[in-house]
């Protein structure tokens, strides 16, 4: 698991620890050492831990007027024992909310299992977000299959057209545009 790092490349564009307006703002990486643990295996330390013992995030990229983030995620995402998206709703995403970003973009390729609970906090997120919208992009199939399980289908878009491979190969904007447009033609239908 060490050997995961969050996506690299669009630092150039983005810093989550530079950003005044981050949940992130002046936190200092130590790369040389590795202390935070999921399940005993460390983890790479460019990961940021939001509350969770098992899931870890990296914004991305946030664009305050397009009104977007993207967010990565690591480990596993267990909202049975840790309540994973409570955590993330009060320490990150209501964060993001208030500085006006209304569409998210998850990114869950390296999310390894998935423990469901109830809904309410992914029906909370979907109310406050309006005119915006929540995309689970690169989950794999057995996780999507587990969150439909609980009905988070219902909030979050996922699966389909939007297992984008490639994402790595965009700019942030160029991703944000195609996810935007594969999430209004499903709203049109």
């Amino acid at each position: 698991m060490h050997q995961i790092e969050p996506f690299y490349n669009w630092l150039k564009y983005y810093d989550s620890s530079t950003d005044g307006r981050s949940p992130f703002s002046g936190k200092t990486y130590n790369y040389d050492t590795y202390s935070e643990k999921i399940y005993g295996y460390y983890i790479d330390p460019a990961w940021d831990n939001f509350g969770s013992e098992t899931l870890y995030i990296k914004i991305l990229f946030s664009d305050y007027e397009e009104g977007y983030s993207i967010l990565e995620f690591i480990g596993e995402w267990n909202d049975a024992i840790n309540n994973d998206i409570m955590l993330l709703k009060r320490n990150i995403i209501e964060v993001l909310l208030a500085e006006g970003i209304n569409k998210f973009i998850l990114i869950g390729e390296n999310v390894l299992n998935f423990h469901g609970s109830d809904d309410s906090y992914y029906e909370e997120w979907f109310e406050e977000v309006e005119e915006g919208w929540i995309a689970c992009v690169s989950f794999p199939d057995f996780l999507r299959e587990e969150m439909a399980k609980y009905n988070l289908d219902t909030y979050l878009n996922m699966g389909g057209t939007l297992e984008i491979d490639k994402w790595r190969t965009l700019t942030p904007s160029a991703f944000f545009i195609l996810v935007s447009g594969l999430i209004s033609r499903r709203l049109s239908i």
